[in-house]
């Protein structure tokens, strides 16, 4: 598999550092808040990747972390009369419900910040005991940007350009405008944890150096997150975890790209700001899915109620053709499955893996997958075809749509008694040497068993009559 590395800014094969096993940690909410549809398109892209990487015999170490203390976290709790820990605990519940909605599979690990404190101030320690941090006038501990040459290379930035951007402020405390915080000194009315340089909490940038290392490795396969990320967050978790361990950081760095709304840019001030839960209700949380990886995931999408409505339109097209098979694999009679069809198969297994193999091209994946759909819904409306045929190529549909984490809505239809399916095998059969007033019969007979029985254009259909 190749994937674009934000690092080298090219496609590079992924090569893990154990064989076999691939570590990864993603960048995850600060807990004060619903998310948004933007905030749900990295989850569900690299939700897909680690159920791919599986599908192809990878071990995964899957991490993504909460953020439970934050100025927005401790605003939001002041604004309420509450603890910051109660606004956090709330909106990991939240973040759960909206993530298990788009069938996101959790974490192995979810750290969050006060949970692992002292792994945060061992960090920070060390970045002061070897000159690459220092404390401040003011009780804040900032990193020393200078010490770090490398500083600027995830976002192409040679250090000099970003310092001659970067805000001046005279009163500032910190030596240089890059220097960033790693601990801050605490304020009246704010959660603090005791620390050598006097109560405070972490900065942001140092938490998921600390946790990633603790649980990845000092060096570790990947990390991933939205493109917003890649300055100052990311650019500031290379230089702290390279200056602190003296060792590469991650391999490979994977960022997908923006969602814009009707074409502009999602902003609160905009009022085009849209919660995951907010359009949940409207369309499901499936169209939402279906929207995430439908689109390479470093492709911008626009956000706008034609992409939904064409979205939901697609997956109706998955469910139907699913709904179909099951109906024909009932009515089938046993056989072999043809050259021809295992060709089929395997031709559609492998445009899709091709397609994932290169960057995680979802977009083209999705387009294997409708092919194997027309393959699959011709196959159906064919009575000669056996059913081990269309169980193998049900079996290949749901591996696939599986990778892509779709069709988890699909309930399973109430076992037909086999009398049922004996019946509807002799209509058929009937109604090929046109003996209709027997197939009638038939019918009856079906419907005396509370079942009724129509052709489509897909094959037969069964249903349970409603009593």
């Amino acid at each position: 598999m190749r994937i674009y590395n934000t690092l080298t800014r090219k496609k590079e094969e992924l090569i893990p550092i154990e064989p076999g096993h691939v570590r990864i940690y993603a960048c995850g909410p600060t807990v004060y808040n619903f998310i948004h549809i933007g905030n749900a398109r990295p989850i569900c892209a690299f939700d897909v990747l680690r159920r791919y990487l599986k599908n192809r015999g990878y071990q995964v170490t899957y991490v993504q972390n909460f953020t439970d203390v934050d100025d927005k976290i401790i605003r939001k709790a002041n604004e309420e009369g509450v603890s910051a820990a109660e606004i956090a605990k709330r909106y990991i519940a939240e973040y759960q419900t909206d993530a298990h909605g788009l069938n996101v599979m959790d974490a192995d690990v979810h750290p969050t910040v006060t949970e692992h404190m002292d792994l945060i101030i061992n960090i920070v320690k060390k970045l002061v005991d070897t000159g690459h941090a220092y404390a401040a006038s003011n009780g804040d501990v900032y990193f020393r940007t200078a010490s770090f040459a490398e500083y600027g290379k995830l976002s192409g930035q040679p250090i000099e350009e970003l310092q001659a951007g970067a805000r001046i402020d005279v009163n500032d405390v910190k030596e240089a405008p890059l220097d960033f915080a790693v601990w801050k000194a605490a304020k009246p009315g704010e959660p603090y944890w005791d620390s050598p340089w006097g109560k405070g909490r972490p900065g942001w940038h140092i938490e998921c150096s600390a946790m990633s290392c603790h649980y990845l490795g000092e060096t570790f396969d990947l990390h991933c997150g939205g493109q917003d990320l890649i300055f100052p967050h990311h650019e500031n978790e290379i230089a702290q975890s390279e200056a602190a361990n003296g060792k590469p950081f991650a391999h490979y760095w994977m960022h997908n790209g923006y969602i814009n709304i009707d074409n502009k840019k999602m902003s609160k001030s905009l009022g085009n700001f849209f919660t995951v839960r907010e359009v949940a209700e409207k369309y499901g949380y499936e169209v939402i899915r279906y929207m995430m990886v439908q689109a390479h995931y470093r492709s911008p999408i626009n956000y706008c109620k034609e992409l939904l409505d064409a979205c939901k339109a697609s997956l109706e097209r998955l469910y139907a053709c699913r709904d179909t098979l099951d109906r024909a694999i009932a009515a089938a009679g046993s056989g072999s499955v043809s050259e021809q069809a295992k060709a089929i198969f395997s031709s559609r297994k492998a445009q899709f893996v091709t397609a994932m193999d290169d960057d995680l091209n979802t977009a083209d994946g999705m387009t294997a997958i409708f092919e194997l759909v027309r393959d699959l819904n011709r196959m159906s409306a064919d009575a000669s075809i056996s059913k081990e045929q269309l169980e193998a190529g049900a079996a290949l549909f749901d591996e696939l749509t599986g990778i892509m984490g779709l069709l988890y809505n699909r309930t399973k239809t109430e076992e037909i008694p086999q009398k049922v399916l004996e019946l509807v095998k002799a209509r058929n059969e009937a109604r090929k040497v046109k003996d209709f007033e027997k197939a009638d019969a038939l019918r009856n007979a079906i419907a005396d068993l509370g079942y009724a029985v129509r052709e489509t254009r897909q094959g037969t259909e069964i249903t349970k009559l409603s009593i």
